[in-house]
């Protein structure tokens, strides 16, 4: 069995807006990207597949793909099985009440200088959060992502890199789907 990879799109699916049918996407994939044994996981851009040699050409081409087919510029963010695994050992909340609350934003690149020391006041009560190598994990405590002020723009200025989130049970679930058979 191959390595697998998931490919992590930002922003799409949410609310109405970057409308990229999941369906649509596996066909066009598997038909036109190379990439094999293509999956997704839930609607919000989740892609699963055999870890292309060019992980990066790859990326680069499913963005293009998607913008093209479906008229949506996203951040394509690539993560290997052992990438995820990783993330998802390494998750610095264990204690957190909920799962729901605790996300992973996956980093495209390496965060800017001092992300963290930006974004610390912007924090609600109970939000924390915590920087682990190109993931910034954050726990929304119990306000959730509705009441916090870490939105898109503000994650983006203080990391200067694009990045896409995906809760706890996501990230395990992704891990899951990645591991070796």
């Amino acid at each position: 069995m191959s390595d697998r990879c998931a490919l992590l799109l930002r922003a799409v699916n949410v609310s109405g807006a970057n409308r990229v049918p999941m369906a649509e996407l596996r066909a066009l994939l598997t038909a036109r990207s190379g990439l094999q044994n293509v999956s997704t996981y839930i609607a919000s851009g989740n892609v699963i597949c055999d870890t292309p040699e060019d992980l990066e050409a790859a990326r680069a081409g499913v963005r293009a793909l998607i913008a093209d087919e479906f008229g949506v510029d996203t951040p394509v963010i690539a993560r290997t099985h052992a990438e995820l695994a990783r993330a998802e050992h390494a998750d610095p909340f264990p204690d957190a009440a909920l799962d729901k609350m605790v996300h992973a934003m996956f980093l495209e690149a390496d965060p800017a200088p001092g992300a963290v020391e930006q974004l610390t006041p912007r924090l609600q009560p109970g939000e924390r959060i915590a920087l682990v190598g190109r993931e910034l994990w954050i726990d929304y405590g119990q306000g959730g992502v509705a009441s916090t002020k870490l939105t898109r723009p503000v994650l983006d200025r203080a990391l200067g890199t694009p990045a896409t989130g995906r809760n706890r049970n996501t990230v395990r679930r992704l891990v899951q789907l990645t591991a070796p058979a």
